[in-house]
């Protein structure tokens, strides 16, 4: 099984607690021990493909956002605590511009979460510029973009994940409209495989 980076940070010291626990204490090394092992199963990485062309989802979970910006569409992804948070690249470009904005640690799925803590990654595609954000939630604290300005993203790669949150939107090139979008609000979707929308059915 393959996890993303910053696991060890948090499951050893849980697993060091239960070795020395279960001398001691042997309620609390089972407690321990079960933190360590959500940590590492939170931190799962697992292999995504596409199922068709188009854009595909940038993260796992439930689609919380489908709105219009100016003469592009976002769709933001909210990732619950049981959902893989390792984020995908929607779509194949070079990136411009990675921009880390602080803010709050408010609920992900709010509409007050638009002030929360943020990356954004300015994407260059064949269709026009679109953009990549994590937002961090309640409980996030860190977020992890892999990519940096001039990388060249290739769709469903990895490009980031947020230590135990939130949400992930896409603003999708200019050419997409509402009657390319293949979801709704509430869909469930998954990083890298489910396709969020497409300019051929």
């Amino acid at each position: 099984m393959r996890f993303a980076p910053g696991v060890r940070r948090f499951a050893i010291p849980a697993f060091a607690a239960a070795a020395v626990l279960a001398l001691v204490a042997p309620p609390l090394a089972v407690v321990a021990l079960a933190a360590g092992g959500f940590v590492a199963w939170f931190f799962r990485d697992p292999d995504r493909r596409p199922t068709g062309p188009g854009v595909v989802s940038p993260a796992d979970g439930r689609v919380s956002v489908v709105r219009e910006e100016a003469d592009q569409l976002r769709v933001g992804v909210f990732m619950n605590v049981t959902d893989v948070h390792v984020n995908r690249a929607p779509f194949d470009g070079r990136v411009e511009r990675v921009t880390h904005r602080p803010g709050k640690h408010l609920p992900a799925f709010s509409k007050e979460s638009e002030r929360n803590e943020r990356v954004d990654v300015d994407v260059a595609t064949d269709e026009g510029p679109a953009e990549l954000s994590f937002i961090a939630g309640a409980f996030a604290r860190r977020i992890h973009p892999y990519v940096a300005a001039g990388d060249d993203l290739e769709r469903a790669q990895r490009v980031g994940h947020i230590d135990f949150g939130s949400r992930a939107d896409v603003l999708l090139p200019p050419a997409y409209e509402r009657a390319d979008l293949l979801i709704e609000a509430g869909d469930r979707v998954r990083a890298g495989e489910s396709i969020v929308a497409a300019k051929e059915r």
